[in-house]
């Protein structure tokens, strides 16, 4: 059985305040750009028809066409910024244009949607001829369906915190409760801040890996946590620096193992699945490194700085800045010999 990274004794937790720059730092220039973008067009992020609504189009040509070809025969005839994404084979595609406008109903969008696509088959018949190619499927996408679609992720994220908080909260304690739903809200926003920085579309498969990350990250956070409840048991008198150093090198074997696998296989997507699951693979990439960073970098010291706050009774008060505790008297010579024996000895 391969081992590794057995009995390690590094020191993850102390340089959290450099990595906590660095985050901090990471999330604000996200956060600038999603404001600036919001300020130009309304928009924080680029949302894909699922969210605005408009007309996807599935075609099979005769001979594979060259992609810059139709991109430039589409935005020349006025359709304009259409998203077209290969599938099966070189020959199938999918174009799928936006509506103009988010406000209207899914009934009212229907027409307009034939309207686009009937655009879309004469440019291509101008370009490549009528029977070049045929329309396999028309679909029109109402943006009703999209802003329920938001509404619904928002409430499913904060039920996950509300029931990570609870199940700590009994399980463990709700000082970790607390610390896992910070951190999980710091993969959040660093996911948000990474798909503004490549521009990523927001799709319903990235709003799917946004949900995944959020599940990867609180079971890596809690699988540490229950190291850490474990070793407070075995060790009353560590303090919870050097617990929590002690839980993520016990728990480094099975993560290393972990994060590689699933970093693996989103590289695998990434690269060989094609356009329509790119975005995916690009946030599920992110969300391993961010959650994963997340457990020992915010989830950690956070618990430290409530452990200082209001320390857990039968415990003393955690060292500001995570300084490990000192050795107990009886653990030293000098502190071990009785005054008479000192007197003696001089």
């Amino acid at each position: 059985m391969l081992r590794i990274f057995h009995n390690t004794t590094y020191d993850f937790i102390r340089p959290w305040r450099i990595m906590v720059a660095i985050t901090v730092a990471f999330i604000a220039i996200g956060l600038v750009l999603l404001g600036v973008s919001w300020a130009r067009t309304g928009h924080a992020v680029h949302y894909s028809i699922d969210f605005t609504g408009g007309t996807s189009v599935e075609l099979h040509f005769d001979r594979a066409p060259d992609v810059g070809t139709l991109r430039s025969a589409l935005d020349g005839g006025g359709v304009r910024d259409a998203n077209i994404t290969s599938f099966g084979s070189d020959r199938d595609f999918t174009i799928r244009a936006q509506g103009t406008g988010t406000n209207a109903a899914a009934e009212a969008q229907a027409p307009s949607a034939e309207r686009v696509a009937a655009r879309i088959d004469t440019i291509l018949a101008q370009r490549f001829g009528k029977g070049a190619y045929h329309i396999v499927r028309t679909d029109a996408v109402g943006p009703r369906v999209g802003s329920e679609l938001q509404r619904n992720a928002v409430f499913a994220i904060l039920i996950s915190f509300l029931m990570t908080l609870g199940y700590l909260w009994v399980r463990f304690d709700w000082r970790f409760g607390v610390a896992a739903v910070i951190a999980t809200g710091h993969d959040i926003l660093t996911t948000l801040a990474f798909i503004k920085l490549l521009d990523l579309e927001v799709s319903l498969t990235v709003v799917a890996a946004i949900l995944t990350v959020i599940g990867y990250s609180l079971n890596d956070t809690i699988i540490i946590f229950d190291r850490v409840r474990e070793d407070l048991r075995r060790k009353r008198k560590e303090s919870l620096y050097a617990t929590l150093n002690r839980a993520i090198n016990e728990t480094l074997p099975r993560s290393v193992m972990t994060h590689a696998t699933a970093f693996a296989a989103t590289l695998a997507l990434l690269f060989f699945a094609g356009e329509v699951i790119r975005p995916f693979a690009w946030v599920m990439a992110f969300g391993i490194v961010t959650g994963t960073f997340s457990s020992v970098y915010v989830a950690g010291p956070v618990l430290l700085w409530i452990e200082r706050r209001w320390p857990r009774e039968g415990r003393q008060p955690e060292r500001s800045g995570g300084a490990k505790a000192k050795a107990p008297p009886a653990a030293t010579g000098a502190a071990t010999r009785s005054p008479r024996a000192a007197a003696v000895r001089h």
